[in-house]
């Protein structure tokens, strides 16, 4: 497994996803920020309402179209080089393959939340937010990378699947909207997206109950164990062109 994995990371090598990394946050960031700027007559909840601004646009479009690009580029060389079934003939079991690529997508997307948080800190102290940090945002952003992992499961199912780099993003946008549906519907639990939406408290900053809390981990250990299982059965008894 830790060989697979360390195999992964030559592959972001002299690669954009750094700057891809660092750009979407803090374009996510600087649109909530304009929206809270010139709105704070009604936006008087200091750091809450400008955690509304910012997740809205990063928890709630941002974020999944940056998983979707991660899980699509760790498998672009395979699918540019058509390297596919030499990587599968070789003596690595499958599943520690399908792992480690969820691995350095889990890293790289704990590395944007990790950005985004410390960003949405400056931009508190800059637009001169005198009340103390609410610490459960950073419960927030732990839920939202757990959500981001769930996610990142079924993604990386996609694109190992389709060769097209823009296809599974294009899918991940059109997800993000039925998740969004399925939230208001009060149906979030039951859908991989809407999960991404109640664990960054995107719409709404009420805090969740210990058991809600429970249940939302429980989801999530679910459906990583599930999207994964499908990812590798299909990894292993289908050829990948």
């Amino acid at each position: 497994m830790l060989r697979s994995v360390a195999a992964e990371w030559p592959k972001l090598r002299h690669s954009r996803m750094g700057l891809v990394l660092a750009s979407l946050p803090v374009i996510s960031l600087l649109i909530g920020c304009f929206n809270f700027y010139f709105n704070q007559e009604a936006l008087q909840n200091g750091w809450y309402s400008l955690w509304t601004q910012v997740s809205l646009f990063y928890g709630e479009f941002f974020l999944p179209i940056l998983i979707a690009i991660c899980c699509a580029f760790v498998c672009r060389l395979e699918h540019v080089n058509r390297n596919w079934n030499m990587i599968l003939a070789a003596p690595v079991p499958i599943t520690s393959i399908f792992l480690a690529k969820l691995a350095i997508v889990g890293i790289l997307i704990a590395g944007a939340q990790v950005s985004f948080l410390i960003l949405y800190w400056t931009a508190g102290q800059m637009l001169s937010i005198m009340e103390p940090f609410p610490m459960e945002i950073i419960l927030w952003t732990f839920r939202g990378w757990v959500a981001s992992i769930t996610i990142a499961a079924l993604q990386l199912g996609l694109s190992i699947r389709i060769r097209s780099f823009a296809t599974p993003i294009g899918i991940s946008l059109c997800a993000v909207f039925i998740g969004l549906g399925l939230y208001v519907l009060k149906l979030g639990l039951l859908f991989p997206y809407s999960l991404l939406t109640i664990g960054m408290g995107v719409l709404t900053q009420r805090g969740l109950t210990l058991a809600e809390n429970l249940l939302f981990f429980i989801m999530n250990g679910v459906y990583i164990v599930l999207l994964s299982v499908w990812s590798i059965r299909r990894l292993r008894y289908r050829d990948v062109g």
